[in-house]
């Protein structure tokens, strides 16, 4: 009996050894895989969103790899999955997608560097930026606040009043000199935007890019929105 026991025991601590060398990594890797493909994590490694974000910040991100960006036959059949006033993951080159394997790859190295280091992350055309204005949009800007009259209203409001999300921004002083023409000015004449066009603002309104120098950009150029803050602690929640 007691031979019979150690054998159990001892088949049992094997299988548990093979679990754990084979089991975690294939389940690390599931997870990696998974997380690669709808989800990404970013570091917010500036303050262009303060007071709202802060360099240090991680986000968790979804990913729109696989959403199908159909063109809009008519401005009243808005379908988007990002909403006004929401903070989006940009990428200024449209279309730009890193291979699964790449990705997979990426997931790796971040889980084991706790963020801190990313094969993707490094290209420079990533940024985290705010829904502004949506398409059919006027917009003008005055004192760095924007107002907006929707396509389907007769009369602007600020961006504040047009969005479910709460968020401040940071106004710079400026001199009474400042040139009013030049990009990071507060003040910017009317635009309308076409069918498939928004506009992004940092939440630090001084001299951050966005669109006043961008311009604005297609809704293919956004790659996420910003589902979630994992840290800091004291500021888990919705961004």
């Amino acid at each position: 009996m007691k031979r019979r026991n150690y054998y159990i025991k001892n088949k049992n601590r094997r299988s548990l050894k093979r679990w754990i060398f084979w089991g975690i990594p294939f389940l690390f890797l599931l997870f990696t895989a998974i997380c690669s493909l709808f989800f990404s994590m970013r570091v917010l490694r500036n303050e262009i969103m303060v007071p709202n974000l802060h360099s240090g910040d991680r986000l968790i991100f979804s990913s729109y790899r696989f959403y199908d960006y159909t063109p809009w036959s008519s401005l009243d059949k808005k379908n988007l999955v990002f909403t006004r006033g929401q903070v989006v993951l940009v990428n200024l080159v449209e279309g730009e997608e890193h291979e699964l394997f790449y990705r997979v790859l990426d997931g790796l190295l971040r889980f084991v560097s706790a963020q801190r280091l990313s094969l993707i992350e490094q290209n420079e055309n990533l940024f985290i930026k705010r829904v502004i204005g949506l398409p059919g949009d006027e917009i003008t800007m005055t004192d760095f606040i924007v107002r907006i009259r929707t396509w389907d209203s007769a009369f602007s409001l600020t961006e504040f009043e047009l969005t479910e999300h709460r968020y401040s921004t940071r106004i710079p002083q400026t001199s009474v000199l400042w040139d009013s023409s030049l990009p990071f000015s507060g003040d910017m004449e009317r635009i309308v935007l076409g069918e498939n066009e928004i506009f992004l603002l940092s939440d630090d309104r001084s001299n951050t890019n966005d669109s006043r120098t961008w311009g604005p950009l297609t809704i293919n150029n956004i790659s996420g929105k910003a589902l979630f803050r994992y840290w800091p602690i004291n500021r888990l929640g919705r961004p």
